[in-house]
């Protein structure tokens, strides 16, 4: 049964990139934003945005939060659509202007030789900063968890590889590429705001989350930057922003230091981030 329900969800999603691909790169973001947002809000990841948003913003109205639930689904579309249709949102990127000190040590860290390990978020258009680090010379892998859905799974895979090389999956063997790439002097961008089994309570937008020391002990180890680097949207504008390094300390300061400056965005721009993970799953008030 749940095999079949793969092929459906499979079928579906390939009808829907096949039509979307006669139109615009715009057009499709558009319309796979409003189908996302459709899903979105009927099915049980609207209870799940509603939960994070009662914890988080607990003052936040009825109508709002109605609202951000809208919002949210668009942009999960808008950015999987950036994902599906990579090799086009890589053309639309010729020219977009990256900021901040990070790239410049992202530049002198590859010039030196050395690795470096890029931190972001499931927020605005993530995928956007491999192509920019990929454009300037310093391509970047990434780390994957494989999705469930077989059907579903190579249209993912396929998407992703195209934003930089390795595409490590998740596991013990995909840790150990990772570091031999890193200590060859590759670049790996890590997403770290999801909920990690074996990581330390550190606070996000105020509440604690289980938070993976992963990125920060690799960067620790290996003697690597560690430099987060987000991409909003701002009035329909995409900017891509490469913070300053987070210094090196300790692995759960460090840590620390990336759930803050991830909760300043997603504090600006609130329906950028995915809230439909589960990141407070172990929030003792839950």
């Amino acid at each position: 049964m749940r095999r079949t329900i793969y092929w459906i969800q499979g079928a579906f999603l390939r009808c829907l990139l096949a039509l979307a691909r006669l139109m615009p790169l715009a057009w499709r973001r558009a319309i796979i934003g409003q189908v996302s947002a459709a899903v979105v809000r009927l099915t049980p990841l609207r209870r799940r945005i509603l939960d994070n948003l009662d914890l988080v913003f607990p003052d936040m109205s009825n109508s709002d939060r109605t609202a951000m639930v809208q919002a949210v689904g668009r942009n999960v579309g808008r950015s999987l659509t950036g994902i599906w249709f990579n090799a086009d949102f890589a053309r639309s990127l010729a020219n977009q202007p990256a900021e901040g000190p990070g790239l410049a040590a992202l530049r002198d860290a590859h010039a030196a030789g050395r690795g470096a390990i890029i931190v972001s978020g499931h927020f605005g258009q993530w995928e956007a900063i491999r192509h920019i680090l990929r454009r300037e010379g310093m391509e970047t892998g990434a780390i994957y968890r494989p999705n469930n859905n077989p059907y579903y799974e190579p249209i993912f895979r396929d998407g992703i590889e195209l934003g930089g090389q390795p595409i490590i999956p998740k596991g013990r063997a995909g840790y150990r590429q990772m570091l031999a790439h890193i200590r060859d002097g590759g670049f790996m961008a890590l997403l770290p705001d999801q909920a990690a089994d074996d990581g330390v309570l550190i606070p996000f937008l105020g509440h604690p989350a289980m938070t993976s020391l992963g990125a920060a002990e690799l960067a620790l180890r290996y003697d690597l930057l560690l430099v987060p680097a987000f991409a909003p949207e701002e009035d329909g504008a995409l900017r891509i922003i490469f913070e300053d390094p987070i210094p090196h300390s300790d692995a759960q300061t460090m840590m620390a230091a990336y759930n803050a400056r991830l909760g300043s965005w997603v504090t600006r721009y609130p329906s950028q981030w995915h809230w439909l993970h589960r990141r407070w799953k172990r929030y003792p008030e839950r």
